[in-house]
C-alpha cells in the first residue's frame, strides 16, 4: 500500500538499526534523505539499492508537492535522516503534514533518536520530562535555558490557575482558591469536557483588525486560547509567524511588545549604521565584500565602484530599501555579515560571483560542482565556503579567485 515511512537510521554505529528498517528501504521505490552521500553508505553496508533523493531544509518546500504526488499515484516512499528520527531537529515534518493533509497514511517505525540514550545516560530522574527541542549552539542559547528555569514554569501555571478562577467567579459565580490541590476538580463552567461552553468560543477575523478586551471574560479566554497555539489561523506573535513553515493568515500583537520590538530594532539599525561608517572610513576592502555578499545584484561592485556607491547602497539595505524587503532581518543580516572574518568573506563573493557566471554550476542532483573539473563542492553555499577553504582544494580556489578578480579588476 502506498504510504510514507517514517524510519530511524543509526547515529554513529551502522549496526544501530532494526531489521524491519531494512526491509522498509529495502521495499519502498524511493528514499527520501538529507544528503545522499553519507546515506548511500548505509544502503551500500546493507545491500539496498533502493533509489536516493535529496530532501533536506533548503528544498523541501519546493519538493514535499512531488513527493505527494508521487504517493498518490502509488509509490512508497521512506524518509530517513542523516541520522536519527526524521523530524526531531531534522526535516520532515513538513512532509509528514502535507501527506496527512491529503489523507495519505505516514508510518513512523521505532528506533535510534538522540533523546532518549542522553536523557537515560544523564542520571536524572526521567519518569516524566518535557523535550524543548536542541538548544542553540551559540546565539540564543543563554535565552533559552532562562526561559526553562522552574520558576518560569511554576509562574504560568499560576498565572493559568488564576485566570481560571476569575473567569469561573465571574460566568459561573463558582469561587475557587488556585492555590487549593484539588483545584481542577473544583473547576465547572471551564472543564474540557463541557462542549457546550466551548463551542460559544469562536474567533472571528477578517480583513480588518480585530480588538481583543481583556476585560471581557470570553475575550480573556480567547487571547488565552490564542497564547497557547489554540487556533491554527493564529499566531502568538509575529515572530511566531514568522517562524512557522506555513505562517498563519494572522497573528497576535500586543501593544507594549510592538514597542519594545521597535525599540529594539531601532538599535539594531543605529549600531548597522555604526559599523558601516566604519567600513567606509577605515576598511574600505571589507566594505567591498560586503557589499558583494549583501547585495542580490553582486556582479554591479567591481574594484573601481566608488566608495561613495557602496556606502549609499548599504544604507538604504539597512534601510528596507534594497532587496531585503524586511527591515528587521535586513539589519540583522548585514551586522551578521559584517562580523564575518576576512577570508569568508572573500570566499563567499567569489562563490556568489563565480555562480553567477557559471564557474559553478547547480546540477539536478542538488548539489554544486565546480564547471571546469566537474568537482562535487556540497549542497549549498555554507559547503562550498569549507569546500574552498580546505587546502586540498586550493587549485579550485585559485581558479575561481582569477576568474572573478580578472573580473573585479575590469
Amino acid at each position: 500500500m502506498a504510504k510514507l515511512y517514517i524510519v530511524p537510521t543509526p547515529i554513529g554505529n551502522l549496526e544501530d538499526i532494526t531489521f524491519r528498517a531494512i526491509n522498509i528501504l529495502t521495499d519502498v521505490d524511493l528514499i527520501l534523505c538529507e544528503d545522499t552521500r553519507r546515506s548511500k553508505k548505509l544502503l551500500i553496508h546493507y545491500n539496498i539499492d533502493t533509489p536516493l533523493r535529496s530532501h533536506h531544509k533548503f528544498n523541501e518546500h519546493k519538493e514535499v508537492g512531488k513527493v505527494v504526488d508521487k504517493i498518490l499515484s502509488g509509490e512508497k516512499i521512506a524518509l530517513i535522516s542523516d541520522a536519527g528520527t526524521p523530524g526531531i531537529s531534522d526535516p520532515g515534518f513538513l512532509a509528514v503534514r502535507t501527506c496527512l493533509e491529503n489523507n495519505i497514511e505516514v508510518e513512523c517505525l521505532p528506533g535510534a533518536t538522540a533523546l532518549v540514550p542522553a536523557l537515560v545516560n544523564s542520571g536524572i530522574p526521567f519518569e516524566r520530562f518535557v523535550f524543548e527541542g536542541f538548544l542553540p549552539v551559540k546565539k540564543g542559547r543563554k535565552t533559552r535555558l532562562e526561559k526553562l528555569t522552574k520558576e518560569d514554569r511554576e509562574a504560568k501555571v499560576k498565572q493559568i490557575r488564576a485566570t481560571v478562577a476569575d473567569l469561573e467567579a465571574e460566568l459561573a459565580s463558582n469561587m475557587l482558591d488556585p492555590e487549593d490541590k484539588d483545584f481542577w476538580n473544583k473547576v465547572k463552567l471551564l472543564k474540557p469536557d463541557n462542549i457546550e461552553f466551548w463551542n460559544k468560543i469562536e474567533l472571528s477575523v477578517g480583513n480588518e483588525p480585530m480588538h481583543i478586551d481583556i476585560n471581557d471574560p470570553y475575550d480573556r479566554i480567547k487571547l488565552c486560547a490564542i497564547e497557547a497555539g489554540g487556533f491554527s489561523l493564529v499566531a502568538k506573535s509575529y515572530e511566531d509567524a514568522k517562524s512557522k513553515p506555513k505562517p498563519p493568515k494572522f497573528y497576535l500583537d500586543k501593544e507594549e511588545e510592538t514597542v519594545s520590538t521597535r525599540t529594539e530594532y531601532k538599535k539594531m539599525r543605529n549600531k548597522a549604521l555604526s559599523e558601516l561608517q566604519k567600513l567606509f572610513d577605515k576598511n574600505s576592502t571589507k566594505l567591498f565584500y560586503v557589499a558583494k555578499v549583501v547585495d542580490a545584484s553582486s556582479t554591479q561592485y567591481k574594484k573601481s565602484t566608488p566608495l561613495d556607491i557602496l556606502y549609499e547602497n548599504m544604507d538604504e539595505f539597512i534601510h528596507g530599501d534594497g532587496a531585503e524587503s524586511n527591515v528587521e532581518r535586513a539589519v540583522t543580516n548585514f551586522l551578521d555579515i559584517v562580523g564575518t572574518d576576512m577570508e569568508t568573506l572573500k570566499i563567499r563573493s567569489i562563490v556568489k560571483d563565480s555562480s553567477f557566471f557559471k564557474y559553478i554550476t547547480n546540477k539536478s542532483d542538488g548539489h554544486i560542482y565546480h564547471t571546469k573539473k566537474n568537482a562535487l563542492m556540497g549542497r549549498n553555499v555554507s559547503d562550498v565556503v569549507e569546500f574552498l577553504k580546505n587546502p586540498l582544494n586550493e587549485d579550485i580556489l585559485d581558479d575561481l579567485t582569477k576568474q572573478c578578480e580578472n573580473y573585479w579588476k575590469s
